[in-house]
């Protein structure tokens, strides 16, 4: 009778889990209510300088770039 017992409540719990629940979202006409965007080189790495992540991204390019890694 236990065992029984245990393995209903084991199925009961087990399908208890995939209930999915509505999400519900509210938007309000005409305002964002998300986190807003910061410049991409407002961070630590390059201290709002534009010119040195316009730099870092550059060479980021030219380094995927096949013809100048392989020295053609």
């Amino acid at each position: 009778m236990s065992k029984l017992v245990i393995a209903l409540l084991a199925a009961v719990f087990g399908l208890s889990a995939c209930g999915d629940k509505e999400a519900v979202v509210v938007y309000k006409q005409g305002s964002y209510s998300g986190k807003t965007d910061g410049k991409p080189w407002e961070n630590a790495a390059f201290a709002g300088d534009k010119a040195k992540w316009e730099g870092s991204i550059r060479a980021r390019g030219q380094a995927q770039n096949e013809s100048k890694r392989v020295g053609d």
